[in-house]
């Protein structure tokens, strides 16, 4: 723990007071060595829960005393090819929150007004904080799997994203089957709606036509294509992953089965689950932390101590 000056918001920027923060896997990638941090001493945090206490010069959007939620995109350029045709998660010029700019592991941050978000009614701060980040991201990976209408999707790893985007897959009438080390992970994916739970490189009861990794092991990619169906789509959702083992072509890529990545979310992903996750009122897990607890928080991340999702609360 160290202590700053609060900053001061320039123009476009909001300053707002940190209720809560969610603890996010990418946070402990970071905090790990797994991501290179983007300058030295950088805060993390990126599933921010906040109310606006200050505004610099040409915010047009919030006012001071408004709740908001601050994200991981945090802005970019705008103008770009990738911009201009709605893509702009893959901006090269992309910056992010808790990685180039100082988060929400804090009392105060800034950040700009465009790229802050309305709050959904229904839920806590602790509750609304991981939608910020595991449930955009979630969201967006459930698109790229591209899941049929009635479809089988399978999801491997259930923590703060996986049960979030499986009760969305639910309500839009899929069957999710998840793949877990955890017996918690496990018992919370049967709780909400799960058609089956086992462990991570278990043969999936039926064939999938879709699945999202979740979990950053490389080596779950060869069990996931195997359990997939012909021409099922594999989606891969988190900013790091582990190295993946040799694939056989054969066994695993034949038959059009597909591949991707998720790289981040726009601005009209998270609109989009926000609006969802209001309508579709979701349970959200959280297992609170004291701010001054962070370092507990991860380790308790790392070692699977938790389900759901874990938050710092800011006294």
């Amino acid at each position: 723990m160290v202590d700053r000056q609060v900053p001061e918001p320039g123009a476009g920027q909001l300053l707002i007071k940190v209720l809560c923060c969610g603890v996010c896997r990418t946070d402990l990638h970071l905090a790990e060595g797994d991501l290179e941090p983007k300058r030295p001493d950088v805060t993390p945090g990126h599933e921010v829960v906040g109310e606006v206490v200050g505004t610099g010069p040409g915010t047009t959007r919030f006012a001071t005393g408004d709740r908001v939620g601050v994200a991981w995109l945090a802005g970019t350029d705008g103008s770009c090819r990738f911009c201009r045709r709605g893509s702009e998660n893959l901006c090269p010029q992309s910056v992010y929150t808790g990685w180039d700019f100082d988060g929400g592991y804090a009392e105060y941050l800034v950040a700009a007004d465009g790229f802050v978000h309305a709050l959904p009614s229904g839920f806590s701060d602790a509750e609304l904080a991981p939608l910020l980040c595991a449930g955009i991201i979630g969201y967006r990976a459930l698109r790229r799997a591209e899941v049929p209408p009635g479809g089988t999707l399978g999801m491997y790893g259930f923590g703060g994203s996986a049960h979030l985007a499986a009760q969305v897959a639910i309500a839009q009438g899929a069957a999710v089957h998840v793949f877990t080390r955890a017996q918690a992970a496990r018992d919370l994916a049967l709780e909400l709606g799960a058609a089956s739970a086992q462990d991570s490189f278990d043969a999936s009861p039926v064939p999938l036509d879709s699945a999202i990794i979740f979990a950053p092991v490389g080596d779950v990619v060869p069990a996931a294509l195997r359990n997939l169906d012909r021409g099922g789509t594999l989606a891969i959702a988190g900013i790091y992953l582990s190295d993946i083992p040799s694939l056989n072509y054969a066994d695993e890529l034949f038959y059009e089965r597909n591949l991707r990545s998720v790289t981040s979310n726009t601005r009209g992903d998270a609109q989009e689950f926000l609006r969802l996750a209001e309508r579709l009122r979701l349970k959200v897990s959280v297992t609170p932390y004291p701010l001054e607890a962070a370092d507990q928080a991860l380790a308790d991340l790392a070692g699977d101590r938790f389900t759901g999702a874990a938050v710092l609360t800011v006294a």
